[in-house]
């Protein structure tokens, strides 16, 4: 029989109950003989003032108001195991933060806001958290910043997490907006006024100041998106020609380029295989691909400043397309490009789908599948080809790969496009395997192509046209990367 020579302590936040205990003699080692650990080469970020130039955007939209934005904290997957922390977008976008359990207030001031950054401590050698806490000692997650370091490198007052309950507790919440739902402690502590209208106006204010990005945002997504190529002919160079292959091989190669490069995937790839490809989201990627059918592959990388690429391409496993196939490829692809070509500043954000949906609506006539005129099926109260299409032309792009969300329709759908959003164009077309109006050779095809566009003063700049799109540059770029051969990120 064993003998247990712990002796009871005090529990410490992130200690696990099933942790071995400690004898006295192993904690009195433990406490002793630690250096320091500086972090090499800490300075003020460069986008630091990017941050505050943001920040002051925000206090112009709210004087004399405690403004609370928090984070959110690590998501519990089972047990005492928790999935990767993602910083909260509007969160990261005001500070440059991507560590759990923050919260950003705007103290108001007569001349604006004084911007406080409440985050947790260091769990340094100082006590005995650094070898206890499994979920915030750094002998079992790594050095952290210390409050000092990090105002250094944010460029922002940092105080102890700890402080911030008497502080929120003395906030009048006539007087103070709160982002809600990212952290039900600060949610409980003040107190909702009226519907709630303060804090949804926060929420939607900080959508519609993020679609406009600024030079390092855009750089941010060029970067995720030139990952995103590497990682689609990263896939191209194992979809063998014959045989098969899984989704899940397909989603594993490409996650594997967005972990190396950037933070991972910034959604769930939608690896759809022959039919697959008609269920939009498709993200149990269990199939495998076939030759002779077609693949469509919905995959974007979150860089390491969480901006995401979202983009999508179709290709035909046996590398050349049925001439059926192409016929609704190249539809697709008339269908974007329409849109493409129609973006520029001024022009309406819901307008863009009415000329994507009309070059499908023409085809869809053409393809025998839509009876009666055009015109008569573009009516608002028909809308007879969208059985086909399901969703919308496109979406905002940023840290959110749906970005904006929030943002008032008439900033979005119903705004007009300005120099600095960033928008995905990508129709697509969806013929279901029991759909009995259309032909038995149609049955199962899915095609969308999808690219992240950048609008500009003189129009538009396409982000992702490192891919190719037209139906006789995909088969070529298959063909190439095929005969290059699988490699490794490197």
């Amino acid at each position: 029989m064993s003998e247990d020579n712990t002796v009871p302590t005090q529990p410490v936040e992130g200690e696990r109950k099933h942790d071995t205990g400690y004898p006295p003699r192993l904690l009195e080692f433990m406490r002793t003989g630690w250096g320091e650990s500086p972090i090499p080469g800490l300075t003020r970020l460069p986008q630091a003032a990017n941050h505050a130039q943001r920040r002051a955007r925000l206090s112009e939209l709210f004087p004399g108001q405690t403004l609370v934005i928090p984070t959110g904290g690590e998501k519990q997957r089972a047990n005492d195991t928790f999935f990767r922390f993602r910083a909260g977008s509007d969160f990261a976008w005001l500070t440059g933060d991507y560590d759990p359990e923050g919260v950003l207030v705007l103290h108001a001031t007569a001349g604006g806001h004084d911007a406080v950054l409440y985050r947790r401590a260091r769990k340094s050698r100082s006590t005995d958290e650094f070898f206890r806490s499994a979920q915030y000692g750094e002998l079992w997650i790594g050095r952290s910043h210390s409050l000092e370091e990090k105002s250094l490198e944010l460029g922002v007052e940092t105080r102890n997490v700890t402080g911030l309950v008497s502080v929120l507790e003395h906030l009048a919440p006539a007087a103070t907006r709160v982002l809600r739902g990212f952290d039900a402690d600060v949610d409980a502590k003040v107190a909702v006024t009226g519907s709630g209208e303060r804090d949804v106006e926060l929420a939607e204010r900080l959508s519609e100041l993020r679609a406009l990005k600024d030079a390092w945002e855009i750089a941010q997504l060029q970067e995720a998106v030139d990952i995103t190529v590497r990682g689609f002919e990263d896939v191209a160079r194992v979809l063998p020609a014959t045989g098969a292959v899984s989704e899940r091989l397909i989603e594993g190669v490409f996650a594997l380029r967005a972990r190396h490069e950037g933070n991972g995937v910034g959604y769930d790839s939608i690896v759809g295989a022959g039919s697959h490809a008609t269920t939009l989201h498709w993200i149990r990627n269990d199939g495998a691909t076939t030759p002779g059918e077609l693949l469509l592959m919905d995959m974007g990388v979150e860089n390491n400043h969480l901006y995401t690429a979202d983009v999508t391409r179709t290709v035909p496993v046996s590398g050349s397309f049925t001439p059926l196939q192409r016929q609704v490829y190249d539809l697709v692809y008339a269908s974007q490009q329409a849109g493409i070509d129609a973006i520029k500043p001024g022009v309406v954000y819901k307008d863009i789908t009415q000329v994507c949906m009309r070059v499908l609506a023409e085809g869809l006539h053409d393809l025998g599948l839509l009876t009666g005129s055009v015109e008569a099926t573009m009516e608002p109260d028909s809308q007879l080809y969208r059985r086909w299409t399901l969703h919308g032309y496109g979406h905002f792009l940023g840290l959110d790969v749906h970005d904006c969300a929030n943002a008032r329709r008439e900033h979005y759908h119903d705004g007009e496009f300005q120099p600095g959003h960033v928008v995905t164009v990508e129709p697509g077309l969806y013929f279901q395997a029991d759909d009995e109006l259309v032909p038995a050779e149609l049955r199962g095809v899915g095609v969308r192509i999808e690219d992240d566009i950048l609008v500009t003063a003189d129009g538009t700049v396409n982000l992702s046209d490192g891919l190719p799109r037209t139906s006789a540059q995909v088969e070529t770029w298959l063909g190439e990367q095929r005969a290059a051969g699988p490699r490794l990120p490197g």
